[in-house]
């Protein structure tokens, strides 16, 4: 009988595992660059900029025309601006 609860109760935590993982990053109609890193706020993510230049950091703030990023990767003590018109892609960590 204990191991039968005992299966059960692991198969569960392994069902809700997978639907946590599996589900990563979505898009939904009418998400903009500036919707995701809204979403991303004091989290880590790398922007790609249309140069094809890479910044990783920590969203701090974001509004229409300017994203901030502190904690720049390989650049202590620095923060950085960056205009959102400028970003082609948004690189985020989808699974610990």
């Amino acid at each position: 009988m204990r191991q039968l609860i005992f299966g059960l109760v692991v198969l569960t935590f392994l069902g809700l595992a997978q639907r946590v993982f599996a589900e990563g990053l979505t898009i939904r109609p009418g998400d903009s660059i500036q919707k995701i890193l809204e979403e991303q706020k004091g989290k880590q993510v790398i922007i790609r900029l249309a140069n094809g230049e890479e910044m990783a950091g920590k969203v701090r703030s974001i509004t229409k025309e300017l994203v901030l990023l502190g904690e720049l990767a390989g650049r202590d003590y620095y923060d950085g601006v960056i205009e959102v018109g400028d970003i082609s892609a948004v690189l985020i960590r989808a699974k610990d």
